[in-house]
């Protein structure tokens, strides 16, 4: 190839990918003084990484594979827009090596590894054959050629269950599936290669041992083309669920220093491998003794501002230098390890419905201030839209402090002073897991968070006294705002009344538990609010986001959102959701039933797992979906005989509609 195309200096950049990365690269890339080029398709149109950029095109439809996947139309968008250069991101075609070729072929400078590179190291199977020759410690297992089922079934037997099913292309949990019997590999093989195919267009398979009690490490290394390869140490990412990344630290707090040194020097012997160009990771996986190589991203990862974070390393500037054909700034004993710093991936999606994703339009989105120690990286803003067709990750939250400790602090204090409505997030399962005992005394492996799960995702506690006077507080505080807009509105003062005192009753209630009863004792002398037996004296100060709750002389901050009816509420206590019932009558709320058998959100029917007739036990498979690139299997509510199925797969279907019918049985 020739290295005047490959790497040369460039002043428009185009960014292929969307969200929250698209986000991060245009930032470094106009502090920079570049150009920046965004990419969008017709469900992102208003999105924020296409506000920032400087120029944006529309590649086509919705769906990734009519948009961001369109190699062709990605070309003809740098074209377009006189690009000279492409920031894959991640995800999508970012270890693509048939578009890397593509921007070459093209004249485009491809802002990472070359196809050879991601040839030889971006694929697992591929890999991991390089690395066995380079003499790198493999985890038992297979990474042929061969596909067909009788090699793969052999393949886990020689090995010995349990093992992982893997997507030889794969990332981020999808196309992987753990195996604990003989019994299970014919189904988990067939739908790991169908969730593989759809999210990276290719399904082939690996085998590997999968290792009990399992942690995982990855290095952070960057190479430049004038033969520098450097590791900037290590990340600790075992708090996963479904193998993917929750929570990433960097350093990893399992490794003593002789340890650190030893898996950095592996990981550079095994990019070195390929000569490697660009920022990547090598990843390993722990069973407490030994570290094994697994695989290699050619590619930025999603937690890499925790490496920049210890390091004072931007590296997106530092891949943006190597596509210029600088060398690297440091050297390797110029590279200083600073302090702790802790990741929280900030999702669309509700831990409490086994994570199923939600979509919708961001009606309240506060986070905190960055600074003191606080990053945070965004995709969203309030009023964008979740749609169903990519990945449900709206933000991640950094927190840096000198020790460990104090990260996990501080991001967990900024974990519980957000407030994000419209969609349903997983925040307060984010925070319940940074106050976990063992994660900070960092007892976990791989599968904490599933055996976890029951404490992590514990119904919110029943609404005490403060939360009820917040509640009318809310009430006010909102009808009063509401009223400015009024001239001379009697309203716009608290309390207001003809004459004498008044009184007003309030009812709230959870979900459709028993109503709560408060009293409000207004006019002349100050405003009480009588719950039960107890007579307590109020005063609210409206503030950005809430107001200031007084209750007998204490001061409380609480955050609040009404829409409607709908209060939420955020106090000392955590986060409240309650229904202030209609003083007027009128209730019209629909009750949906657990046992219908519907579409939770649009998605396309990969998969009938039941015929019609059959006699069904609760939780029994019937149909799966995918649905925001994850595959969702619908179960049967309970017990009984599975009288239709109203749809085939291939169908694409809208969130709310009835898919199957189980009659129950009469035991």
């Amino acid at each position: 190839m020739d290295r005047s195309k490959l790497y040369r200096r460039f002043r428009t950049l185009l960014i292929a990918n969307r969200g929250e990365i698209a986000a991060r690269v245009i930032r470094t890339a106009r502090a920079m003084g570049l150009r920046t080029v965004a990419v969008y398709s017709e469900a992102d149109r208003d999105a924020m990484h296409v506000a920032l950029a400087d120029e944006a095109v529309l590649l086509g439809p919705a769906r990734a594979r009519d948009s961001y996947l369109n190699v062709d139309r990605l070309i003809e968008a740098a074209k377009k827009t006189g690009a000279e250069a492409v920031h894959p991101g991640y995800g999508f075609l970012s270890e693509n090596a048939e578009f890397a070729q593509a921007c070459y072929d093209a004249g485009l400078v491809f802002v990472g590894p070359t196809a050879d590179m991601m040839n030889a190291m971006g694929s697992k199977s591929g890999s991991k054959a390089l690395m066995e020759k380079a003499g790198v410690p493999l985890v038992p297992g297979y990474h042929g050629d061969a596909q067909d089922d009788a090699t793969l079934a052999k393949a886990a037997d020689k090995v010995g269950f349990p093992i992982l099913v893997k997507a030889s292309a794969g990332g981020g949990g999808r196309g992987m599936r753990i195996v604990r019997s003989a019994e299970e590999l014919a189904p988990a093989i067939v739908s790991a290669k169908r969730e593989a195919k759809a999210a990276f267009g290719d399904d082939r398979m690996l085998i590997e041992k999968y290792v009990d009690n399992p942690r995982h490490i990855e290095v952070q290394i960057v190479g430049d083309s004038h033969g520098n390869l450097l590791s900037l140490f290590e990340r600790e990412c075992t708090l996963q669920r479904r193998h993917q990344k929750v929570i990433e630290e960097a350093p990893s707090p399992t490794l003593n220093p002789a340890q650190r040194e030893t898996v950095c020097a592996a990981a550079r012997k095994a990019a070195g491998a390929v000569n490697y160009v660009g920022a990547g990771t090598i990843e390993f996986v722990s069973d407490g003794k030994d570290v094994f190589f697994i695989e290699m991203n050619t590619r930025l990862q999603v937690e890499h501002p925790v490496t920049e974070l210890i390091t004072g390393i931007d590296l997106v500037e530092w891949q943006l230098r190597v596509a210029f054909g600088e060398a690297l700034p440091l050297k390797q004993d110029e590279i200083r390890l600073n302090g702790h710093a802790v990741e929280a991936r900030v999702y669309a999606e509700n831990p409490t419905k086994n994570f199923m994703p939600s979509v919708g339009r961001i009606s309240t989105w506060r986070l905190p201030a960055e600074g003191g120690g606080l990053r945070i990286d965004a995709g969203y803003r309030e009023g964008d839209s979740v749609s169903p067709y990519y990945d449900a990750m709206l933000a991640k939250m950094i927190a840096w402090a000198p020790t460990r400790e104090v990260a996990i602090e501080r991001l967990n204090r900024g974990l519980e002073e957000s407030d994000v409505r419209g969609i349903v997030t997983n925040i307060p399962f984010l925070s319940a897991l940074m106050t976990h005992p063992k994660v900070r005394t960092n007892a976990i492996d791989t599968g904490f968070i599933e055996r976890e799960l029951a404490v992590l995702t514990q119904a919110s506690q029943v609404p005490g006294e403060l939360e009820l006077c917040a509640a009318v507080a809310a009430v006010i505080n909102g009808e009063q705002q509401a009223a400015q807009s009024e001239a001379n509105s009697p309203w716009q003062t608290f309390g207001w009344q003809p004459v004498g005192r008044r009184q007003r009753r309030f009812a709230f209630r959870v979900g459709h538990g028993p109503e709560q009863q408060v009293v409000l004792n207004y006019g002349s002398g100050p405003s009480t609010l009588v719950i039960g037996e107890r007579e307590l004296a109020f005063s609210i100060v409206a503030k950005d986001g809430g107001f200031d709750l007084t209750l007998d002389g204490v001061k409380s901050s609480v955050a609040a959102v009404i829409t409607g009816h709908e209060l939420y509420l955020r106090t000392r206590n955590g986060r409240f959701d309650l229904h202030w019932v209609d003083p007027f009558g009128g209730e019209t709320e629909e009750q949906t039933g657990a046992d219908k058998i519907a579409a939770p959100l649009p998605g396309t029917v990969v998969a009938v797992l039941a015929e019609e007739g059959a006699k069904l036990e609760k939780g029994a498979p019937i149909l799966t979906l995918e649905v925001m690139k994850m595959e969702q299997t619908l179960r049967a509510p309970y017990a009984g005989v599975l009288t239709s199925i109203k749809c085939k797969v291939g169908d694409i279907v809208q969130e709310g509609v009835e898919l199957a019918v189980v009659e129950p049985s009469n035991e």
